[in-house]
């Protein structure tokens, strides 16, 4: 059997935040601002980031996909420094990106990201402005981008992804049903959150289209916690897997940055995922955090 890997990380919040101009703070941004100077600044950190993707690199997986969250308030000084950081995280054939809620923060600059961004938000065979939901075929991998990011009121950071969104990724998922692929849907916010402020508003719907078509493996970010939970499919449940900030020191509840790695297997006509946790335990070195069978639990 040949393996296929698979290396998942998110919410980069890229630090450091540039410089900020006064005009810049209006609306939203300004609780945005006073959050970073107040807390994010010391938790999101660029050693944090550089020493994860260091470690990503060392086990050199086939492809690489990033849930959203690349900028913090999406100034138009953000993107650059995120546009380089990309091109060394890996080429845009061998990274596939989605947006979070901090990348379309606000309504005037939502555009943006993918402007800067566009290569890695493409699906194949297709060069125009980029569209959601898009598909990319990796090996055995049939990787579905979606984007929840929309532009909400300060104090929110729900999500949602629209009726013409769902609409195409019903028709992407009735086409995918009949192929022998290891179907990855990506989106930025967890389409099991339950809080209002932070959840994705059309859950169900996806949460519908995932129980009748099924797929193999869902990945978010936006919690910045690990999670792992399961969610009904058409004949097996579907684990809908989240990872921490990709930036992020150990703070509080939250642990720090940490990165997904999954190991594809087609075996007879069974597919075969194992799941292993790699980030920080502590404030200096990268571990193995977790390593095991992607399965259900045994009730």
């Amino acid at each position: 059997m040949t393996t296929f890997t698979l290396a998942h990380l998110s919410d980069v919040h890229f630090p450091p935040l540039p410089a900020v101009r006064l005009r810049e703070l209006a609306n939203k941004r300004v609780l945005g601002y006073l959050n970073w100077i107040k807390n994010r600044h010391a938790i999101h950190r660029r050693e944090v980031l550089d020493g994860l993707v260091a470690d990503i690199k060392a086990h050199a997986p086939d492809q690489i996909a990033v849930t959203g969250d690349l900028v913090n308030l999406a100034l138009e000084q953000e993107y650059a420094p995120v546009a380089r950081w990309l091109t060394e995280l890996g080429t845009p054939d061998q990274v596939t990106v989605v947006p979070g809620n901090h990348d379309a923060y606000v309504l005037s600059t939502q555009h943006r990201f993918a402007e800067a961004f566009g290569d890695y938000l493409r699906g194949d065979d297709y060069d125009g402005v980029p569209e959601f939901p898009f598909v990319r075929c990796r090996g055995p991998l049939a990787l579905i981008a979606l984007s929840s990011a929309v532009p909400t009121a300060p104090l929110m950071a729900s999500g949602r992804l629209g009726a013409a969104q769902l609409a195409a990724l019903e028709r992407l998922l009735a086409q995918l049903a009949g192929e022998t692929l290891f179907r990855v849907v990506l989106i930025h916010h967890p389409p099991t959150a339950k809080s209002r402020q932070k959840w994705l508003s059309d859950a169900p719907q996806l949460l519908a289209l995932l129980r009748r078509y099924g797929v193999e493996l869902v990945l978010h970010g936006h919690d910045h916690v690990h999670s792992t939970v399961w969610v009904e499919g058409p004949r097996a449940p579907i684990p809908v897997v989240g990872v921490p900030s990709a930036s992020a020191l150990p703070h509080g509840h939250h642990p720090g940055a940490a990165y997904n790695l999954f190991a594809i297997e087609r075996d007879n006509d069974s597919w075969h995922c194992t799941h292993t946790v790699r980030g920080y335990r502590d404030a200096l070195s990268i571990t193995e955090l977790r390593h095991s069978p992607l399965a259900p639990p045994q009730h």
